[in-house]
């Protein structure tokens, strides 16, 4: 009977003491959980900036190795593909005035 007791009295212990070990990853407070998706979408702001540099300084320079008539072309035709776009029409005057093919 008293070995019944003192093997109860150790398995009750050993249970206690395995359930205060912390054997799985710690639980974040929810004030380092706000700091850590801060950091996450600052560092993603960032990337997005360099990313957007990186392509501004790439058309800079193919725009910097065209000729003058050809910058003035390419920015009428981009002029002409955003109105396209967007679904508007000519204005009125060009509208009048323009030459019209012959049928």
């Amino acid at each position: 009977m008293r070995h019944i007791f003192v093997f109860l009295f150790l398995f009750y212990f050993s249970t206690l003491y395995s359930q205060e070990k912390r054997t799985g990853p710690r639980e974040k407070s929810f004030k380092q959980e706000l700091k850590t998706n801060k950091q996450v979408k600052r560092e993603a702001r960032e990337k997005r900036k360099k990313e957007r540099a990186e392509k501004k300084a790439i058309k800079k320079h193919h725009k910097r190795l065209q000729t003058k008539q050809v910058r003035k072309r390419m920015k009428s035709s981009k002029k002409n593909a955003t109105r396209y776009n967007n679904n508007k029409r000519e204005s009125f005057v060009k509208r009048w005035f323009n030459k019209r093919k012959k049928r």
